[in-house]
């Protein structure tokens, strides 16, 4: 499973005058080995679904049924970016 969060640490980071690249979020992609209910194993590429508290998903195109399932994050259920 794969979480995304934002590229960078501020939300605007082209309102400052540093450099970009120091504003990165190195934590931006998770990997993560995931336990999911067994009727996951037929999601087809693009299937979408929710996982409690966690967010939406959906069924990553690219991943093979060879190399297993992955699926991507692609909503929060609540935004609280610090303001």
């Amino acid at each position: 499973m794969r979480l995304y969060d934002r590229l960078f640490t501020e939300a605007q980071p082209d309102a400052s005058e540093r450099n970009f690249l120091e504003l990165l979020n190195r934590d931006s992609k998770t990997v993560l080995k995931s336990y999911v209910e067994a009727s996951l194993a037929n999601a087809q590429p693009d299937d979408k679904f929710q996982f409690e508290r966690n967010g939406y998903f959906v069924a990553d195109r690219r991943i093979t049924r060879a190399r297993g399932r992955c699926s991507t994050w692609r909503c929060r259920l609540k935004d609280s970016f610090a303001k």
